[in-house]
């Protein structure tokens, strides 16, 4: 099973707490690729992916399936061919778009399934992953929000980018990666990478939202992706609140179903400090 993350070093208490996850819910073999680049501006200074976090959990996931491993990839010099000039300074990292350069990287597989780094895995996952995508160049859900603002005509086309089975062959045949960088490279957008991509996608499947739950969690859900919510009562406000959100996670959320995962996370956060 190919697996995708992108990220720099502020993604490292998702990518534990989502592959910890993925190893509870599933035996098979796990390729992930974590893509990360060297980038700062005048306004925010980032860090890469560290090769030493990588390293923690390559032999983490090696423990529970020795053909497993985790790869990072340092994309820099190809997006920087290419960066999303129009949204470096939105509220979404130019890191969050490193998955619009999987096009461009060498020996990677086309079947692969990117997750955004909150999103966690509560079932085997193998049911979505071996959907026949051959004909797709996008698999995934309706955005819980924008599904129902964004339509064609009475349709509802609209995807959420956290979770996607991509077919990198049939991407590169469109172009539809290199269309989505060019229009996050002009256009300043509120979702660039997610708008771009739902602009130029032609070729989609949309399935269940139990493969990317955004709202809440039932028994069937496969992915819960704690992306933000809106509360409208007694006002309006945007909730953020993450998995590594622990505190909110239990008194706002009310979510605990996760809480064997998250000990582990804390107990190797605790390590990777030591």
């Amino acid at each position: 099973m190919n697996i995708l993350y992108c990220g720099d070093e502020n993604i490292i208490d998702g990518l534990i707490i989502s592959i910890l996850s993925l190893l509870k819910n599933t035996k098979e073999d796990l390729y992930i690729y974590v893509f990360t680049m060297n980038y700062s501006n005048e306004i925010k200074k980032y860090k890469p992916m560290s090769q030493d976090y990588i390293s923690f959990l390559d032999d983490l996931v090696k423990k529970t399936n020795k053909n497993s491993f985790v790869k990072l990839i340092d994309i820099t010099d190809i997006a920087n061919n290419c960066l999303p000039t129009a949204n470096l300074n939105t509220v979404f990292t130019p890191f969050c778009m490193l998955r619009l350069y999987a096009d461009q990287v060498d020996n990677l597989p086309s079947k692969i399934l990117y997750l955004d780094n909150d999103v966690v895995c509560m079932k085997d996952p193998k049911k979505l992953y071996n959907i026949d995508n051959s004909n797709y160049e996008l698999v995934g859900v309706l955005d819980y929000y924008g599904s129902h603002v964004f339509k064609k005509g009475l349709t509802k086309q609209y995807m959420n980018s956290g979770v996607l089975l991509l077919n990198l062959d049939l991407i590169r045949e469109t172009e539809l990666f290199e269309k989505s960088r060019k229009e996050c490279q002009k256009k300043k957008m509120i979702m660039p990478d997610q708008s771009a991509l739902n602009k130029y996608c032609k070729k989609r499947l949309i399935v269940d939202r139990i493969y990317n739950e955004q709202h809440d969690l039932t028994k069937d859900t496969v992915f819960r992706h704690f992306s933000n919510t809106f509360k409208f009562i007694p006002v309006f406000k945007v909730q953020k609140i993450k998995p590594w959100n622990i505190e909110k996670l239990h008194n706002i959320l009310n979510v605990h179903e996760i809480d064997d995962i998250l000990e582990e996370y804390l107990d190797i956060k605790r390590r990777l400090i030591k």
